[in-house]
């Protein structure tokens, strides 16, 4: 009787807890979703900021969130996995590999800001100011840019994304390992024709999760390449030899608005709430959905990989 009354407490608890999180969650999506739908519209949507930002859209800010994600996906993620794929399959349990894992791990922990300060630090003061000077000239690496703020993100989430990897490799049964080994396959062939193709869903979902984290971050980018006001777009127009036309490109030593980041001034500089608050909700609405359809295609990205599995 009494084990019986302890675990339907434990469980009265649980669903509570439960409850009280979906709740939360719905309250803070319906308050933006009310705040910023009235004003997405096609023009928000498309055109760039005008009137010290109290008007227009926020395409700049749109453009340079998915520049500065695509470029953060280019950097971290095949670090991220390659790294991963050396500690759980080559590396073994020696002391080397132990203190790797160890740094890893508080790694991921780190707060957001000392990254932002890491990237000032050591991308554009060190690496980049020591390009400009064996180049010579001016200022052009060693100064905020999209690259480095795309780098300080990378570096934001490799830890995370080595983890998410490790554990999804882990996961492999390793009677699947030994099987191929006893077939007489290499230790590479086993890793790319067994174990990846089983870790698959997990690497990439956990992949795209780490990265719709750094999309949305705002510490990290906020001294290495942010702009408070940049209507033009980063892009430079590289020209073809011997036809006199050019080609549009996005420009990685340019800076650039961000949807977070344009948030956080929109609510702590702006001179007049009354007329940014609407824009603030309907930015927030903006991320948040991008934030969400990058879970989705991890969802679904998982959900066709296992199907797939089961199906062989």
């Amino acid at each position: 009787m009494k084990r019986r009354f302890v675990e339907t407490i434990a469980l009265a608890l649980l669903r509570g807890t439960a409850l009280a999180v979906l709740l939360a969650t719905a309250l803070l999506l319906g308050s933006i979703v009310k705040g910023g739908l009235g004003v997405i519209t096609w023009e928000f949507l498309a055109t760039e900021p005008t009137q010290g930002m109290t008007h227009g859209g926020i395409f700049p800010a749109i453009f340079g969130t998915v520049c500065i994600t695509l470029l953060m996906i280019v950097m971290a993620l095949p670090l991220g996995v390659c790294a991963a794929i050396y500690m759980v399959e080559y590396a073994g349990n020696s002391a080397l590999a132990r203190v790797i894992r160890a740094s890893v791990n508080n790694l991921a922990g780190v707060p957001s800001i000392v990254f932002g300060l890491f990237g000032v630090g050591f991308f554009i003061l060190f690496l980049g100011r020591s390009i400009d000077r064996v180049r010579g000239g001016g200022l052009l690496f060693g100064q905020p840019a999209m690259l480095w703020a795309a780098a300080t993100l990378a570096v934001l989430v490799l830890p995370v994304i080595i983890v998410n990897t490790a554990e999804a490799l882990n996961a492999v049964p390793r009677s699947h390992r030994e099987a191929s080994f006893a077939l007489g396959a290499t230790r590479w062939q086993t890793v790319s024709r067994v174990v990846l193709p089983q870790a698959r869903a997990g690497i990439l979902t956990g992949s795209i999760l780490s990265i719709s984290r750094g999309a949305g971050e705002t510490a990290p980018i906020l001294f290495t390449g942010c702009a408070y006001f940049l209507p033009r777009l980063p892009i430079a127009h590289l020209g073809i030899p011997f036809t006199g036309l050019s080609l549009p490109m996005v420009n990685p030593l340019d800076q650039f608005m961000e949807l977070s980041y344009h948030i956080f001034i929109m609510a702590t500089q702006s001179t007049d709430a009354t007329l940014t608050r609407p824009i603030q909700y309907g930015t927030t609405l903006v991320l948040v959905a991008l934030t969400f359809l990058l879970n989705l295609a991890a969802i679904s990205l998982r959900v066709r990989y296992r199907r797939g599995l089961e199906a062989r």
